[in-house]
């Protein structure tokens, strides 16, 4: 991963990303790998235990609904300094069939598959920041923040 440093004005606070990385996602190896590097970022930027759990998760979550629901996709992974705090940014993006109804996804039990209807919903609670993009027919981004 090599550094990559750019300041960036976010609702009027100077924002740095320090490090970025895509990865693409088009197996079950692939979630396991994006698994993986998430938690080296979590650890790298000294997130305690909950805090590296919670952004594992929540970046398992929609790694696997990328593949799954997606036909695969990309992970692209970032870490952030605002005002003295540091965080992890996620985004998750696919160009498969899309979400028809994104308030109806969210809701905890909802699912199109045989999952338990967690994922969506249990990513943002993980999260600090959550956005949901989606077009039928066009596909989906996801994105999360978690802060330290």
């Amino acid at each position: 991963m090599k550094p990559q440093i750019r300041s960036l004005p976010l609702n009027g606070v100077q924002m740095t990303m320090q490090k970025t990385e895509t990865l693409n996602i088009q197996s079950s190896g692939d979630v396991v790998l994006v698994r993986q590097a998430v938690r080296q970022l979590a650890v790298e930027i000294g997130f305690g235990l909950v805090d590296q759990t919670k952004i594992v998760t929540a970046a398992s979550e929609l790694a696997r609904n990328t593949l799954d629901y997606g036909g695969g996709g990309t992970a692209k992974l970032e870490t952030l300094e605002e005002g003295g705090r540091r965080g992890i940014r996620l985004t998750f993006e696919d160009h498969g069939p899309g979400i028809p109804n994104i308030e109806l996804a969210l809701k905890d039990g909802f699912t199109t598959g045989s999952g338990l209807g967690m994922g969506l919903s249990g990513a943002k609670r993980l999260a600090n920041e959550f956005e949901i993009q989606s077009a039928v027919g066009e596909g989906t981004r996801v994105i999360i923040v978690r802060w330290k």
